[in-house]
């Protein structure tokens, strides 16, 4: 099954790089971009979210059997054992581990990962592979700041197997200090409570997120890092209750 790239960009930054990396890896693709560029398969789309660029680009998709979403702010190594994720049965999302080097992430995806390497708790959206038939009964997607955990909810809503692929993965770069974390954490939080308002995934990852806000305060003990993630934590669910507008383009989480 040969992939097409879906490209979302929120800017011009990384769209040349980008371009070449699909290039030396022979895949077709297009760049969703919130700037009108003069290249080659990169189209303009006034910013409004990710879930928007994503349902806007399904216009380009042609025939592909497997789609890929892609963040352009990353580096992708090994492809083929994401690709490889979707040759079992029922299997019809696979998302991939995603390396940050640098700031307070490092830590927090060490905790992340083991988590979901047991219940999909939540998705990274850097590089998300899926197959057509799950890909067109997704969109159009709903606005939501964690589109990438709404595809996940969805998929298993659905009654499609999910698989978490650590084999295959993004480098990228992500918060450098801990005010900025919380801020991330405030956003991706928020989003991904969004998500559970608009699907339904098993009742395991719906119970987690009852607990979550009661639960973050134990994260203190990891100290000033684990202060911001629950900080983040708690702000998130509470942006939730207040009904703030989410998805926009312009939000830095992008």
């Amino acid at each position: 099954m040969d992939p097409f790239f879906l490209v979302l960009a929120r800017d011009r930054w990384g769209v040349e790089e980008k371009g070449e990396e699909l290039n030396a890896l022979g895949v077709p693709y297009i760049v969703i971009c919130g700037e009108p560029l003069p290249l080659p398969k990169v189209v303009y789309r006034k910013p409004q979210g990710k879930y928007d660029a994503i349902n806007f680009g399904a216009q380009f998709l042609g025939d592909a059997e497997v789609i890929c979403l892609n963040d352009v702010d990353t580096r992708i190594h090994n492809l083929h054992e994401a690709l490889k994720g979707l040759q079992d049965n029922g299997v019809g999302l696979v998302y991939c581990k995603v390396v940050v080097k640098e700031g307070p992430q490092p830590r927090f995806y060490k905790l992340l990962d083991a988590i979901r390497a047991r219940v999909h708790i939540a998705a990274s959206g850097e590089l998300m592979v899926l197959r057509r038939d799950l890909f067109e009964r997704l969109v159009p997607l709903k606005p939501c700041k964690a589109e990438d955990t709404y595809i996940l909810y969805k998929a298993l809503e659905l009654g499609y197997r999910v698989v978490f692929c650590r084999d295959c993965w993004v480098t990228t770069t992500r918060t450098e200090t801990l005010k900025e974390e919380a801020a991330y954490k405030r956003r991706t939080v928020g989003g991904i409570y969004q998500a559970l308002s608009y699907a339904k995934p098993p009742p395991l990852i719906r119970f987690f997120y009852l607990l979550l806000p009661f639960a973050a305060p134990l994260l203190l003990v990891l100290g000033r890092a684990g202060y911001y993630w629950a900080k983040g934590i708690v702000e998130g669910a509470v942006n939730l209750i207040r009904r703030e507008r989410g998805g926009l383009f312009d939000d830095k989480s992008f």
